[in-house]
Formats: C-alpha cells, sequence, structure tokens
C-alpha cells in the first residue's frame, strides 16, 4: 500500500457504496437515540453510508472527505426527503469543525499524520458539546501498516497508554479491540484497531484541548 492521495480516495469510496452502514455507527446511534434535529458531524465520510444512516435517524448531519468527489457521491446515497438536512464539504483533519452532538469517524483519526494528529484531536474534542457523542476508530501498534517506515510516518498508531491519555475526562461507553488479518484497499493485512464509543460530560468538564 503506498500513498492514500485524494483521487485513490474517490476508488476507494466509490466500492463502498452499497454496503450496510459500519457497526460503530449503528452502535452510537443505539446508544445516543434518536437524533430528533440534533446535530451529527461524519468525518471521513467516504460514500456517504453512514451520513445516510444518521439522516434516516433523525439528525442534521455535516458530512466531511478530502476525496475530490465527495459532494457528489455523499448526496447520492440520501434520499432527497432527507437531503435539506445534509451539508457536505470537502475536508479533511485537522479543520475546523463545528460544535456537534455526535462526531462519527470510522477510520479518519488514524489517515491524520503523527504531525498533525494532536491539532486534529484537540479539534474533535472541541466539537462535542456537553453530553455530545464520539465514535472512533484507532489503529493499534500491531496492526499490519505500524511496520511499513513509509506508512508509519503518515499514520497515527494508537497504543494503550495513548488511548486513555485521549478518552480521559470522557465516559467510554463501549471499546472493542480488534486483532485479526484480513483485506483492505491495498491487499491483504493484519488489522489492530480500538473502536470506541464515549460521550462528553454535561458539566463543563470533560472536553477541551488536553
Amino acid at each position: 500500500m503506498t500513498g492514500f492521495d485524494a483521487t485513490r480516495w474517490d476508488a476507494y469510496n466509490a466500492l463502498q457504496v452499497g454496503r450496510p452502514p459500519r457497526d460503530l455507527c449503528r452502535r452510537v446511534m443505539a446508544l445516543a437515540g434518536p437524533g430528533a434535529g440534533r446535530h451529527a458531524t461524519d468525518v471521513g465520510a467516504g460514500a456517504g453510508v453512514e451520513s445516510a444512516a444518521l439522516l434516516a435517524d433523525g439528525w442534521r448531519v455535516l458530512a466531511l472527505d478530502p476525496a475530490p468527489g465527495t459532494a457528489r457521491v455523499v448526496p447520492a446515497q440520501v434520499p432527497p426527503s432527507d437531503r435539506d438536512r445534509l451539508e457536505v464539504r470537502r475536508a479533511g483533519l485537522p479543520t475546523a469543525l463545528p460544535a456537534t452532538d455526535l462526531l462519527h469517524a470510522s477510520f479518519a483519526l488514524p489517515f491524520v499524520p503523527p504531525v498533525r494528529f494532536a491539532d486534529a484531536w484537540a479539534g474533535v474534542r472541541d466539537a462535542l458539546r456537553p453530553g455530545g457523542w464520539l465514535a472512533a476508530t484507532f489503529l493499534g501498534p500491531h496492526d499490519s501498516w505500524a511496520g511499513d517506515a513509509d506508512l508509519s510516518a503518515r499514520l497515527t498508531f494508537t497504543d494503550e497508554r495513548d488511548l486513555d491519555r485521549l478518552l480521559g475526562g470522557l465516559e467510554v461507553l463501549d471499546h472493542r479491540e480488534r486483532r485479526a488479518d484480513g483485506s483492505s484497499f491495498g491487499g491483504p493485512k493484519h488489522w489492530h484497531t480500538h473502536e470506541v464509543v464515549a460521550r462528553r460530560a454535561r458539566g463543563h468538564e470533560g472536553a477541551g484541548r488536553r
């Protein structure tokens, strides 16, 4: 696997059309309850599968993705009746994120280079409103991509100690670690992931730059 340029993301996103929403997204929706007009931000929205699921559950959704085709692909996955609650922007992390009640970042955070990760993570935490929900996937140090010198300089890998520090002050409701051989857009690989659903406290504590 050699590179993650913007046009490559368009090719990857095209293959995602038609798949079911990721389990991480389904879990955070189940915990958060129906959107009822609340605001969700789908970071790394890809083909818009999870954005469409959030819209169907009553959320207002901001879909963010750096791929050139984002503005075309994401709305195409959404029924016309839901599109008035959808905003799409071509953007990747770190970027200015608006205040949100739910932030879904399925695989967006690992693809932030280490030199930019602190800013990206601070933006994610700062965007969560009191009581806001976070659903995110982190790549662990035993992932096969961590052994690639080129990728390890451009991807962020998070061990248990890092994860505890990053999630400090948030209430972790669901944490699932996965180690398994599988496939990726670049071919076979060993996956080491942490899937996390967490919530910011309703008071003043639990978020902000750390």
